[in-house]
């Protein structure tokens, strides 16, 4: 698939969260988080590549100490519909006995962090927690809900904050929506 002209993708998104929402939802996310997690020592996991730009927001607002370490599933591979599961890295740091934050950037139908939940589960860890950027209002029963939530988000494929569009703009500070005439199938 060729790649649409990034410039015109952006021209045809609303943007749906500003980045000030999304600062003030990061805010009130690390606070959650924190009455949460603060004595658990944990272990957090950003899902790559979308929930870097999350956690590089997040963890500087966690005034408490975790070890860190990443995880590698998609389900995307730069398309705008999930495929099949990809398992591509696994938490090199030990995680059984752990008390683990998962962060990824969205919960849309719930199976890729159900997914990484069990697995976590499977190698030992004691609690699994997960924090989302954004949870998308589709309607769906999901296999999974969140334990913390930034910002809910409309059934549209959103873009920006380390979500991308066609594999393009998750360095955008603010999360925007594809209008339905600028998805390319």
């Amino acid at each position: 698939m060729d790649l649409p002209d990034p410039q015109r993708l952006l021209d045809n998104a609303e943007c749906i969260a500003s980045a000030e929402m999304v600062d003030a939802a990061l805010k009130r996310l690390a606070s959650a988080i924190a009455v949460e997690l603060a004595d658990e020592f944990p272990l957090v996991l950003p899902v790559m590549g979308g929930a870097i730009v999350f956690a590089g927001q997040l963890l500087p607002q966690l005034a408490f100490p975790l070890e860190f370490d990443y995880l590698h599933v998609t389900r995307y591979r730069g398309a705008i519909r999930g495929g099949e599961m990809e398992w591509r890295v696994l938490p090199g740091k030990r995680v059984a006995g752990r008390s683990v934050l998962v962060l990824d950037d969205i919960l849309d139908e719930g199976q890729t962090l159900a997914a990484i939940r069990d697995k976590l589960m499977e190698m030992g860890a004691k609690r699994v927690w997960s924090a989302v950027l954004t949870d998308k209002d589709n309607g769906l029963a999901k296999p999974i809900r969140a334990d913390f939530v930034g910002l809910s988000v409309p059934d549209r494929y959103v873009f920006g904050c380390g979500m991308d569009a066609y594999g393009l703009w998750r360095n955008l500070p603010a999360i925007y929506a594809l209008k339905p005439e600028a998805i390319v199938s």
